[in-house]
């Protein structure tokens, strides 16, 4: 059975977006942060968007632009296999990306059911608090970036019921950032 990972940086208040939905603030970092984003880059996996991730995605990762600033990643993020789920959306045009229109819970559920390799989901806040109700989520990898926004998006916005985890690994990198893995608890 395919695993639902999620992949996120996050504020020190918790908060992956700031309250005007910008994401900039995440993308500062170092030498060592970028060799261990590029390394994930460059892994297996079926990455996992929302209409609007997939959109800020879609516009970037194609473009010549991001082969230069990060061509292990944009590699990574351009060859990889990737869903996204929208209702609005009619077609998809980037490399590798299907679209799936139907029950967020239900379709992923049947996805894990499907052998494969494991999904990743990036950014999407709104499905990944859907997700996290519905316990489709077998992992939390959060990158806690040390700032204070003061305001923003959770990726847990309008989760219903507590949601416990366990820690499973934890890495510091220079910058500051932790890099945190989380499972449910049982």
């Amino acid at each position: 059975m395919r695993k639902l990972i999620v992949f996120n940086m996050v504020s020190l208040d918790g908060f992956f977006v700031d309250g005007k939905g910008d994401m900039s603030w995440a993308h500062k970092h170092d030498a060592e942060w970028n060799a261990f984003v590029s390394g994930n880059a460059s892994g297996s996996g079926v990455l996992v968007f929302g209409r609007i991730t997939y959109q800020l995605m879609a516009s970037y990762w194609p473009t010549p632009m991001a082969l230069q600033n990060s061509p292990a990643v944009a590699k990574g993020m351009n060859e990889m296999p990737k869903i996204v789920f929208s209702r609005t959306l009619d077609n998809v045009s980037w490399n590798n990306t299907k679209l799936l229109k139907g029950d967020l819970a239900a379709e992923v559920h049947n996805l894990k059911k499907e052998s494969g390799p494991d999904m990743v989901i990036l950014g999407s806040g709104t499905i990944v608090s859907q997700l996290a109700q519905e316990n489709l989520i077998d992992e939390y990898q959060l990158a806690v970036s040390p700032i204070v926004l003061g305001k923003g998006r959770t990726l847990f916005e309008g989760l219903k019921e507590k949601l416990n985890l366990k820690l499973t690994s934890s890495r510091t990198f220079g910058n500051g950032t932790v890099f945190a893995c989380y499972q449910p608890a049982v």
